[in-house]
């Protein structure tokens, strides 16, 4: 007889447990199902950045291989989003010649941006005795003697979005915005203090979230 109501209590307690784990399954599928239809509707846009001035204090490329520079860049954001605000919890700047990475990076305090806000950053980037791949190293050095080097000012890190009370997982930003560096009788920069110059640019970057 005992044996009969132990089987019955643990086939009871079989059944609550099955209850209390597919009723955990349903509200967690309830729960993303809201904010995935949320997402749907809010549709959010990723953010767009404009540089808008670099400043060069030095650009000095020595042999073998060696570049010691120092750039101040402005960089502007702007968030599109109506209803969604955007956490930059880490956003490491630097500049690069032919995809390599010519100065160190620097970090952007983290930020949060509202709606339809604007962010601007102006961080210096700088590298000494930097070493360059021989073949970019000639590259740079010829387009320095023609009076143009391009350069990419790029930006990494990780965003996060807040709708409402929700915010979101972690996401990769990448930044990358082209400028060019005039040397020579030909700068088109603007000369703002002891061998400095500043060029305006307001140069669109290409966005990947």
């Amino acid at each position: 007889m005992s044996v009969k109501e132990c089987d019955h209590h643990k086939g009871k307690r079989r059944r609550i447990f099955l209850r209390i784990f597919w009723g955990i399954i349903v509200f967690l599928f309830i729960v993303l199902l809201t904010i995935l239809l949320i997402w749907a509707i809010l549709r959010p846009s990723k953010p767009s950045f404009i540089l808008q001035d670099v400043t060069v204090y030095a650009f000095n490329a020595t042999v073998p291989n060696f570049l010691t520079s120092n750039f101040q860049v402005t960089l502007v954001s702007r968030n599109p989003n109506d209803r969604i605000g955007v956490y930059y919890d880490r956003l490491d700047t630097y500049i690069s010649y032919r995809s390599q990475q010519i100065t160190y990076r620097t970090a952007i305090p983290p930020s949060y941006q509202g709606h339809k806000e604007l962010n601007v950053w102006s961080p210096f980037v700088y590298g000494t005795n930097v070493p360059v791949a021989p073949f970019n190293f000639e590259g740079l050095r010829q387009d320095q003697i023609n009076g143009n080097v391009l350069v990419t000012v790029r930006s990494d890190g990780r965003v996060r979005w807040k709708v409402g009370a929700f915010i979101s997982g972690r996401y990769h930003l990448f930044v990358r915005c082209p400028a060019y560096i005039s040397f020579g009788p030909r700068n088109s920069g603007v000369v703002v203090g002891e061998n400095a110059v500043k060029f305006q640019l307001v140069q669109p970057c290409s966005v990947s979230v």
